[in-house]
């Protein structure tokens, strides 16, 4: 399977505490969708090295997607397709924040191609917005979920964030409660973490924003695992929920080591033993394609760095660490010393070894990064 992801880095305003690439200056707007073209031309022969055909999912993310004219996202759909052949069926995804999805609009998007929706909803209450600088508000949110279902979206996906300070247990298990109320699909929660450089790590550190409570993370991350476990939906990856037949199939390439191209400024590409990542600049990003250069760097993957990307990405899935793939791919032995380090963990119950694969269990998943990284290969 292989997918071409797109990055829009426009924003209305900034959140507090994303440390993405984007800028809510809209000077390089207009010319943008053409740069984006240009690159993908110039990327036309990427999915040969690895033999692939057809592109099976495509992923506009941000930033902000929907900032884009539909008419743009018309464009570059079809420019896209012309040069890499999307497949039929294909999973075409757009994120979107609620302020931006009038009816509509979403019926537009509708009839050009896009078939599943990625909101950026956070949380339905007014609090937990503001602190985070979210623009919309609560009612924006429940509405573009009713929207997308008048448009005709089925396969709809919304980030929520827990452990924000302020977020009680009883409002966060309201937020789930929203989910399950509008049977929503595909339900993607993370953590609220503090990154270097943001305004939420100044912010705090100059003592106007409350900080963050781990101890309230963990928490509402184990309600989140109850909620949503006991009404049938599947904790297929650390931070994903869905129901089944509905996981995000273009972000299953980033799990399972598959062949991706990254468009646009700070996106990153992959084939097997290879990455690259253009420059985290808009400007310099245009006027480079524009030039006839993609601005990028690439790195070959060593032995030893393949097999850990492996163990750590398969880890955060419900299938788990698969033991004898490690040892028809690398070595018997690689196979053996993974068991020998992972006895600890099978001990402490944060792992489970079940049909020859290592899966981490509802505790572990807390720890996931760490015993993925006691999990590393030392030679």
């Amino acid at each position: 399977m292989s997918g071409i992801y797109i990055h829009i880095p426009f924003c209305r305003q900034a959140c507090h505490y994303c440390n993405f690439h984007f800028s809510v200056s809209h000077k390089n707007l207009d010319g943008y969708p053409d740069a984006l073209i240009r690159e993908a031309e110039m990327q036309k022969d990427f999915f040969h090295q690895n033999k692939a055909t057809g592109i099976e999912t495509l992923y506009l993310g941000g930033g902000t997607p929907s900032l884009l004219n539909n008419s743009d996202i018309d464009r570059i759909l079809q420019k896209i397709n012309r040069i890499f052949n999307i497949r039929e069926g294909a999973e075409i995804t757009m994120e979107a924040n609620p302020d931006d999805l009038s009816l509509n609009g979403l019926r537009e998007l509708k009839s050009i191609g896009i078939n599943r929706l990625s909101i950026g909803i956070q949380s339905f209450h007014r609090g937990d917005l503001a602190y985070m600088n979210r623009i919309h508000s609560p009612d924006q949110a429940l509405n573009s979920i009713l929207n997308s279902r008048k448009a005709g979206f089925e396969n709809i996906g919304i980030d929520l964030i827990y452990g924000t300070p302020g977020l009680s247990d009883q409002l966060w298990k309201e937020n789930l409660k929203r989910v399950l109320e509008f049977d929503i699909p595909h339900v993607s929660a993370y953590a609220l973490t503090v990154e270097p450089k943001t305004p939420l790590e100044y912010m705090i550190r100059k003592g106007t924003a409350l900080p963050v409570d781990e101890e309230q993370s963990a928490r509402q991350f184990d309600l989140m695992l109850q909620v949503l476990q006991q009404h049938d939906y599947l904790h297929y990856e650390i931070s994903n929920f869905a129901r089944p037949g509905c996981f995000s199939r273009h972000n299953m390439l980033y799990w399972t080591g598959a062949s991706y191209l990254g468009l646009g400024p700070s996106a990153h590409s992959h084939l097997p033993g290879k990455r690259s990542w253009n420059v985290s600049n808009t400007t310099t990003y245009i006027r480079s394609v524009n030039d006839g250069i993609i601005p990028q760097e690439t790195e070959l993957l060593s032995e030893i760095q393949q097999f850990d990307e492996y163990v750590m990405t398969s880890l955060r899935t419900m299938w788990g660490c698969n033991l004898n793939y490690i040892k028809e791919k690398w070595s018997e032995l690689s196979g053996e010393n993974l068991e020998l380090q992972a006895e600890k963990h099978i001990r402490n119950e944060m792992l489970i070894k079940k049909e020859g694969h290592l899966i981490l269990t509802d505790r572990g998943k807390l720890f996931a990064d760490g015993i993925a990284s006691d999990l590393f290969r030392t030679d």
